[in-house]
């Protein structure tokens, strides 16, 4: 990636509001997609920066998903990966830090990871705050600056 964004400004990106539509809710349901679930929503958010939410899941193993917010580089159609939240469904390794964990965890772009060359999100923390798909969502809608509209802010996802 060309452009290499200071801890700052990724934190900048995260903390800007960014309003979900009122359909939002119907516009994430996932879809079937080659052996997976997906959607994607694109988001402005309120200093005019654009967003996307894409969210996947395994068709086979509910552990198995990646929610993630991206951030769309400026005249540019390249996404930067602010953060993502994964399941449990593999081994995740800290190359700079030299550890290996397995379980739920929180990708996070670095200004340090970019330098040496990795993926802007290659760093990851793991967590214990979701165990599931909707908790995952739930826990990036809190912590990225997403404002959900009021009449929305019930159940995430309707019952089937």
């Amino acid at each position: 990636m060309a452009i290499i964004l200071s801890d700052k400004e990724i934190a900048d990106l995260l903390q800007e509001q960014k309003p979900l539509p009122p359909d939002y809710r119907s516009r994430i349901q996932l879809r079937p997609k080659l052996g997976h679930k997906e959607r994607e929503l694109d988001l402005d958010g309120d200093k005019g920066n654009e967003f996307r939410l894409i969210l996947r899941q395994s068709a086979i193993n509910p552990l198995d998903f990646s929610i993630i917010l991206a951030y769309r580089l400026p005249k540019s159609n390249q996404l930067f990966r602010l953060r993502r939240y994964n399941g449990k469904s593999h081994e995740h390794s800290n190359i700079i830090e030299e550890e290996k964990f397995y379980g739920f965890h929180i990708h996070q772009a670095t200004f340090r990871y970019q330098e040496s060359g990795s993926n802007e999100d290659a760093y990851a923390v793991p967590t214990n705050r979701f165990s599931d798909f909707n908790q995952a969502l739930s826990c990036m809608l809190e912590n990225c600056g997403f404002q959900v509209p009021i009449e929305a802010q019930g159940q995430l996802f309707e019952e089937v």
